[in-house]
């Protein structure tokens, strides 16, 4: 089998949890970049990977796939290295549930209502939108209360061993952490601040680090 390609910014939360599995299997690969926000939007080309025009998407002998949680999931299955599902059907749904909560709830708030504003445009000379992020605190706070009550007493989101759950929300944390209010809730939840420490000192995200890290 040839090395598959990676298509998207290395600054994406999907695009980076994408390379988390790559890497958390030992599969090597090539990341093409796609900036979907130049003028005119996506290139024509990649449209024809994606008529969304979102990022990722992802080839590999031929196959052709975009949404990241498909994508993760295919390389799990196809490419030898450690599993990233859990053996039992109890176990894969809860991974499931964890990504579902991530994509519907977490992801606007974590990353584009705090991280966005509170980081990303200050740093780019802009000002943040202080009624966004006052509102996204709370949503935020519920989003970290479901994913711990969820993960419990165990090392990851889903039991003792890493998941596709950890590699999807990993990049997301990352971002959120950065702003003051991420950071301070995080203080709320002890468990899941230490894992968000734990999945930061593994090679995979030392390897997969945009800079800056983006959205």
């Amino acid at each position: 089998m040839s090395p598959p390609t990676v298509f998207g910014a290395p600054y994406s939360v999907y695009v980076r949890a994408v390379r988390l599995a790559l890497e958390e299997k030992g599969v090597p690969y090539r990341l093409e970049d796609i900036d979907i926000f130049a003028p005119g939007g996506a290139p024509r080309a990649y449209l024809r990977r994606h008529p969304f025009g979102r990022i990722p998407a992802f080839e590999h002998d031929g196959f052709q796939l975009y949404e990241s949680r498909a994508i993760e999931l295919y390389v799990d299955d196809v490419f030898a290295g450690p599993p990233l599902m859990p053996p039992t059907p109890r176990g894969r749904a809860r991974v499931h549930q964890v990504v579902g909560i991530l994509d519907s709830y977490a992801y606007r708030t974590l990353v584009w209502d705090l991280y966005v504003e509170r980081v990303e445009r200050p740093r780019h000379g802009a000002t943040g939108d202080e009624a966004k992020i006052a509102a996204a605190v709370p949503r935020a706070r519920i989003c970290l209360a479901a994913l711990a009550a969820l993960m419990g007493d165990a090392p990851y989101l889903v039991g003792a061993a890493v998941t596709l759950a950890d590699l999807h929300a990993t990049p997301m944390f990352a971002c959120f952490a950065q702003a003051r209010e991420g950071a301070a809730l995080l203080t709320e939840f002890p468990r899941l601040n230490r894992w968000r420490d734990v999945m930061a000192a593994r090679p995979s995200f030392a390897a997969t680090a945009a800079a800056p890290d983006g959205a």
